[in-house]
């Protein structure tokens, strides 16, 4: 049993596909993310299905956690159904230790169920970095506490409370996080393999870091995406959702580049964190027994498009980092398979010689980790609420949209040409073929993964059928 190897999954919050530095991008700073990258696998094609929420993180999470896919999990998210096996309840079955600490947005009593052991647990969507509500481990799994605060100090006295037993005033959530899994590599001493969860806030914001690193980047070195806009073309359904606030409209260059530099700081505080979690296995002699798993939950768009959220079926919203290294994947590969982040729970139960629960519906990469170029999804099924409906191949990407009952907007993008998504190419007679051959895709997979059952379903197909 100790024979089988440790499992840390790294899973950061809001962190693009392309923002570390190891997927191509020259200004963030991520050397930690990057040596990881270099002693295993790196999914540059790797995806989240979408949303059934505006808190996209939710039903992300939900997806990785059962390996079901985005309308087989209950609701949108908020809880896990009892009879889905999740992550860590297989590992904890399979006789590993689980531990965890950090961002939990799937309900209290699946976390109890996952979790034999834990620290600095955050259940929510979002708090202010330097004053996190947290939990310790409950081993009832009751996490009933709250503290008591008052929300606007300047015009009231009014008290809320906020679900927790503890605040770290003054102290980042993630120095909270890294340094709770640290502990618990330093002082765990059991026989039995372990499987331990750190689940980052960052770099979701309100986007702030030591000043140390912010100071890394200036806003005026920052260069602007090709595929920026000032405004999206058309109204997608979202424009007003909480993320689009963040900045004024029209979208000003200036403005998207001090969103990127204090994005860009965030991650780099991330990885130097991350470094010293690597460190601290290191230190206990078992990194050659140790898999480690990096991924994000969704991407952001930070002013592509026009768009500053992750409410959209574009590369920047659904692509997010994958990486996985350790004893028995391979290293220095660049796999261009495409997969979803529910294919992590098949994939690590393989690694990890744990037995696959029969509720989960993710696909096993370990073939594409050691034959490049094969293996992987051929076509993945996009949604998001009842508003977008998409389809991505290796070189195709096609969204419908449905606004205000109605469909109002077809997108075709070809991704190899044109990897930004600048050119729509659905009105061009060239393409009348495969814009015909991808609608009738979309349609086989909306059946196959019964989105007309759901109620977001429901709305969308009835509004693009009308």
């Amino acid at each position: 049993m100790s024979k089988r190897p440790n499992v840390v999954f790294l899973f950061t919050d809001d962190q693009r596909f392309d923002a570390l530095g190891c997927a191509g991008n020259p200004v963030v700073r991520t050397p930690h993310m990057d040596a990881l990258a270099r002693r295993g696998v790196s999914f540059s094609q790797a995806c989240i299905p979408g949303g059934t929420s505006a808190a996209v993180c939710m039903p992300s999470r939900a997806m990785l956690n059962t390996g079901r896919t985005l309308f087989h999990i209950s609701g949108a998210g908020e809880e896990i159904n009892p009879e889905h096996t999740t992550l860590g309840e297989a590992f904890g079955t399979a006789g590993y230790h689980t531990f965890a600490a950090g961002k939990w947005h799937n309900g209290t009593a699946a976390f109890k169920r996952s979790f034999k052991d834990g620290a600095e647990i955050f259940f929510g969507g979002m708090a202010d970095h330097w004053n996190v509500p947290v939990f310790d481990f409950d081993p009832s799994g009751k996490y009933d506490k709250s503290c008591l605060f008052v929300e606007n100090p300047w015009g009231s006295n009014a008290t809320k409370e906020r679900c927790c037993d503890h605040i770290h005033a003054g102290r980042h959530s993630t120095d909270i996080i890294s340094e709770a899994g640290i502990r618990f590599l330093r002082d765990y001493s059991g026989n039995d393999p372990y499987f331990m969860y750190l689940a980052f806030l960052a770099p979701h914001d309100p986007r702030t870091m030591p000043r140390e690193f912010l100071e890394m980047y200036r806003p005026e070195d920052i260069p602007i995406p090709p595929n920026f806009l000032e405004a999206h073309p058309f109204d997608n359904g979202e424009l007003t959702v909480r993320d689009e606030m963040l900045a004024g409209f029209p979208r000003k260059q200036e403005e998207i580049r001090r969103h990127l530099a204090d994005y860009y700081a965030m991650i780099t505080h991330l990885d130097d964190r991350i470094g010293r979690v690597v460190a601290a296995v290191e230190a206990r002699g078992k990194l050659d027994n140790t898999i480690f798993v990096l991924c994000g939950d969704n991407g952001l768009a930070l002013g592509q498009h026009g768009l500053m959220g992750k409410q959209s079926l574009y590369e920047h919203s659904i692509r997010v980092p994958l990486i996985f290294a350790g004893p028995g994947i391979p290293c220095e590969v660049r796999s261009p398979a495409q997969a979803y982040l529910l294919d992590i729970f098949p994939t690590l139960c393989s690694l990890c010689n744990v037995p696959v629960p029969s509720s989960v519906e993710g696909m096993d990469l370990t073939s594409a980790m050691n034959s490049l170029g094969s293996g992987g999804r051929e076509t993945m099924y996009l949604a998001y609420t009842d508003k977008h409906r998409g389809v991505r191949t290796d070189k195709w990407k096609f969204i419908e949209y449905v606004v205000n009952g109605r469909h109002s907007m077809t997108q075709l993008f070809n991704l190899h040409n044109d990897p930004w998504e600048t050119r729509n190419l659905a009105t061009d007679s060239a393409y009348a073929d495969t814009l015909q051959e991808l609608r009738r895709e979309i349609h086989s997979l909306c059946d196959t993964w019964h989105d007309k059952e759901t109620v977001w379903g429901k709305t969308f197909w009835k509004g693009y059928n009308e």
